[in-house]
């Protein structure tokens, strides 16, 4: 279960940049709006994202367990690439809590076990008035469920397909990360951390977190010239 600081008994804990102030949702608009909105008394029960990486899934329910446990709502994160080799002991009783955030739905989809406490999860979290936002890499429908019964309930929530940034959202994204982390980042630096840095956003982020902490170490403002230094390019 989540604290207010988002900090899991499992050991797995939320980003702290994972917030919805810190996600561009050009494209994705009523995903985000849907999600923030989750926990108001008219709130969807169950709301499913999918997409492909760097679109933003992880991100947004990891925004929704920060945004729950800052209304003093218990919340929890499950991403299955990282627990779904454990037997599905954490779904028991989270019918307790408020909002549950299942990512990565697709790695157990398949497994016996797996499906079956989905299923029962899904129904505990129902009848309890709680909410459910699951995450995956593709559509209900497009998932290879053994149990009719989950493939089903799977159905019946209210579903977005998450839309990747195009490359002018991309330099939207790390500019707004930038002023979040209180760091000024240039049009002509930004430019050039996107031609020369990855593709992938959250590998993009963690180069600006590295440029913010060796420009607070050596007090000096982010410039090409520093970018290049710090980063060896």
């Amino acid at each position: 279960m989540t604290s207010a600081t988002g900090q899991l008994s499992l050991g797995i804990g939320l980003r702290d940049d994972a917030t919805f102030a810190n996600f561009l949702s050009r494209g994705n608009e009523t995903a985000a709006a849907t999600l923030k909105r989750q926990l108001d008394p008219s709130g969807e029960s169950f709301v499913y994202l999918w997409g492909a990486s760097s679109s933003g899934r992880s991100h947004l329910l990891q925004a929704a367990c920060h945004a729950a446990g800052a209304q003093d709502q218990r919340a929890l994160y499950l991403p299955l690439n990282e627990l779904g080799h454990f037997p599905p002991h954490m779904l028991e009783d989270i019918e307790r809590l408020d909002l549950v955030a299942i990512d990565d739905l697709d790695r157990v989809i398949g497994r016996k076990r797996w499906e079956e406490a989905l299923f029962h999860s899904f129904n505990r979290l129902r009848d309890a008035n709680k909410r459910l936002v699951i995450g995956a890499s593709a559509a209900p429908r497009q998932l290879n469920v053994a149990l009719a019964d989950l493939a089903s309930r799977l159905a019946w929530g209210t579903t977005f397909h998450l839309q990747r940034l195009d490359d002018q959202g991309r330099f939207e994204a790390l500019q707004l990360r930038a002023r979040v982390r209180g760091m000024q980042l240039s049009d002509e630096v930004t430019r050039y951390i996107l031609h020369r840095g990855p593709r992938r956003l959250d590998e993009l982020f963690r180069l600006l977190e590295r440029l913010d902490r060796a420009s607070l170490s050596a007090q000096r403002k982010v410039t090409i010239p520093f970018v290049k230094q710090t980063l060896n390019w």
